[in-house]
């Protein structure tokens, strides 16, 4: 993939220049370097690593995804890797971000997902008082707008577990609105795998790494983990509500079920009065009951008719048919 990369000082944007001219701009005072670049390959990497003076450990665990969520420090440059999601219509990307910030360069290397830089990038620009404070504010807008993602997508999950609340009520699930909320449930799992991690990350920047996250940011680091919070306690409350959705769900089909057990034994109750009659007058023996009475077969008819009626009454202002 092509890299894109931008030269900065004093919060203004540089001419453009070319990769091998980077050590020219971080030889000047308060110049850093913003590097972006998507799934890169081996050699990009190794370019990279070089011009930077990255720790190979670093870079080997930036060559790959499927890193958990964790801030390492390697000298003076803070290695950082972190999931990302974005909504897209209603389907979620998934993906992960590894950064590298030192006190003159910010790198960050996309594994999957579509999340758009650019646009971070532009607002840093857009707010030069901030962005004066070089990559350590670029650090933090690169982190809010992952966890922006985040709130969006925590409210997506919120809208499709009302419907499936009201679907589980007005209607009897079937097997794919099952697997739906099944489906529902590892996403919030995933969204709180993705976002917890951060807050951690935020602390330990202001903590121990005041030299990337100044005095001056503080309060826009904590303002990351309050969201960060916010989106824990969220989905926090959505994997209970799935719970218990869950458990509504197996009741109503539970109580379904008893009410038709309850109806087929109400109509086996009543079926049960003529196969006990005819089968006693199937018997064959030589002396039965009115077996030479002319009225005989149609009283029987009746009796055993009227006995069906009367239960059948009795079992329907019970509720049981």
């Amino acid at each position: 993939m092509t890299m894109n990369f931008a030269a900065y000082q004093h919060a203004r944007r540089l001419p453009d220049i070319k990769f091998d001219q980077i050590n020219t701009v971080l030889g000047q005072p308060e110049a850093f370097i913003w590097l972006t670049i998507k799934d890169p390959t081996p050699a990009q990497l190794k370019r990279i690593k070089n011009q930077f003076q990255l720790h190979e450990l670093a870079v080997e665990d930036a060559s790959s995804a499927h890193q958990r969520p964790k801030l390492e420090s390697y000298g003076d440059t803070l290695f950082i890797a972190a999931h990302t999601a974005r909504l897209r219509d209603d389907d979620t990307t998934h993906g992960e971000l590894h950064t590298f910030v030192g006190r003159q360069f910010i790198i960050l290397i996309q594994h999957g997902g579509t999340i758009r830089y650019d646009r971070v990038q532009a607002r840093c620009e857009a707010e030069p008082g901030l962005f004066a404070h070089g990559p350590g504010f670029a650090l933090y807008a690169v982190l809010d707008y992952l966890v922006d993602h985040f709130i969006l997508i925590a409210a997506h999950l919120q809208r499709k577990l009302d419907a499936l609340e009201t679907e589980i009520f007005e209607n009897q699930l079937d097997a794919t609105s099952i697997e739906s909320l099944y489906a529902l449930k590892r996403e919030v799992a995933r969204l709180h795998n993705a976002a917890s991690p951060i807050s951690g990350i935020c602390a330990e920047l202001i903590r121990l790494h005041p030299e990337i996250a100044v005095r001056e940011l503080h309060p826009y680091y904590r303002d990351v983990e309050d969201h960060v919070e916010r989106i824990i306690r969220s989905s926090g409350m959505l994997r209970e509500a799935l719970s218990d959705a869950m458990q509504v769900n197996l009741a109503l089909v539970t109580v379904r079920q008893n009410e038709v057990v309850k109806r087929l034994a109400g109509w086996g109750a009543i079926l049960g009065i003529p196969t006990m009659v005819f089968s006693m007058y199937g018997m064959n023996f030589k002396h039965m009951p009115e077996y030479d009475w002319p009225l005989g077969y149609p009283a029987t008819l009746l009796l055993t008719a009227f006995a069906c009626r009367e239960l059948y009454k009795k079992l329907k202002a019970s509720g049981w048919l």
